[in-house]
C-alpha cells in the first residue's frame, strides 16, 4: 500500500514540477527527490502547499560530506505529511563556496537545523536570519563533520586551576613517537612474529 502511494506521489510531483526534479527514487519505503539548489525552495514550497502532498512538517535537515565529488556536500530535507501519512526526502548538493537558499521562509523550524549543518559541515545558507554556530563553541575553528577535519581537532579546552578559568591551547600529541609491541593494533613490530616467516 505504502509503495503504491509513494509511486503515485512521485508521478504527481514529476508531472507538476517537471525539470525541477532531477531524480525521484523509491528505496527502503522512502521516496527521495534530488533537486538542483536553484530549484530547492520551489520544490519545498510545492510539497508543503500542494493538496496531494501537504508535507507540513519538517522533520530534519542533515548533511553529508563526499570529498571526492565536485559538489562535495549533500544536504537532505526530511519531510512528513500527517494528512497523507507519508515521508519524503529532498536532497541537494553544493560545494564549499556556493551557498544554498535557506528553507526558513517555508518552515520557520528550519533555522536551527541549518545552523547545525553550517556548524558541522560549513554549508552556507543565504537568507538565514541568524547563521551562527549551534553545537560548537564560538571560537571553534573548522567544521568537525567534514572528512578532512583532523580527528584531534585544532585546539583543546581545559580548566586551568591556577588561572581559575577555561583556557584554549593548540593540540599537543604527547605520545606521538611511541613504539608498540606486537600486541598493539596500531603499529607493526620491527621483528618477525612467530609464523610470519612462512609468508615469504
Amino acid at each position: 500500500m505504502n509503495e503504491e502511494a509513494l509511486k503515485e506521489l512521485s508521478d504527481h510531483v514529476r508531472d507538476m514540477l517537471g525539470d525541477s526534479i532531477e531524480t525521484a527514487t523509491i528505496a527502503f519505503g522512502d521516496l527521495t527527490l534530488t533537486v538542483a539548489p536553484q530549484n530547492l525552495i520551489e520544490v519545498l514550497t510545492f510539497l508543503r502547499d500542494d493538496s496531494q502532498c501537504q508535507f507540513w512538517s519538517l522533520i530534519d535537515i542533515s548533511g553529508a560530506d563526499w570529498p571526492a565529488r565536485v559538489r562535495r556536500f549533500e544536504v537532505a530535507y526530511h519531510l512528513l505529511s500527517p494528512r497523507q501519512n507519508l515521508r519524503i526526502r529532498v536532497k541537494t548538493a553544493t560545494d564549499e563556496d556556493t551557498p544554498l537558499p535557506s528553507a526558513t521562509p517555508v518552515w520557520v523550524g528550519a533555522e536551527w537545523y541549518e545552523r547545525e549543518v553550517w556548524d558541522m559541515y560549513g554549508v552556507m545558507f543565504t537568507g538565514h536570519p541568524d547563521l551562527r554556530r549551534l553545537l560548537t563553541d564560538y571560537g571553534f575553528e573548522g567544521h568537525p563533520l567534514r572528512k578532512d577535519f583532523p580527528t584531534t581537532g585544532f585546539v583543546e579546552v581545559r580548566y586551568d586551576d591556577e588561572l581559575k578559568r577555561v583556557i584554549y591551547e593548540p593540540v599537543e600529541l604527547r605520545q606521538e613517537f611511541r613504539n608498540f609491541d606486537f600486541l598493539s593494533p596500531w603499529e607493526g613490530t620491527e621483528y618477525v612474529l612467530p609464523g610470519d616467516e612462512k609468508a615469504k
